[in-house]
């Protein structure tokens, strides 16, 4: 068995975390119990993971990392645009 199917399932269990987050600040229309810093750490450690995939170890996981970016920096600005409110 190939070991990059641990980073797909790790990636997949972590990523299915985030439409559910997204849904929630966009419903509720706050951002209360939101840490910027934590979301800042996610951040960088997916395109950390991203720029391992570039500069060592190409393959198709990479659009993992960018749909998990993708998915964190939504919930960034939400939290952004909602902050104060709630």
């Amino acid at each position: 068995m190939e070991a990059k199917i641990f980073e797909i399932i790790m990636l997949l269990c972590f990523g299915m975390a985030w439409p559910f987050s997204i849904y929630r600040t966009w419903k509720t229309k706050s951002s209360r119990a939101k840490s910027m810093f934590f979301l800042c750490i996610v951040l960088l450690g997916y395109a950390s993971g991203i720029m391992f995939k570039i500069y060592g170890r190409m393959d198709e996981v990479i659009f993992l990392y960018i749909l998990n970016s993708v998915m964190v920096f939504i919930d960034m600005m939400l939290t952004l645009k909602y902050r104060g409110k709630g």
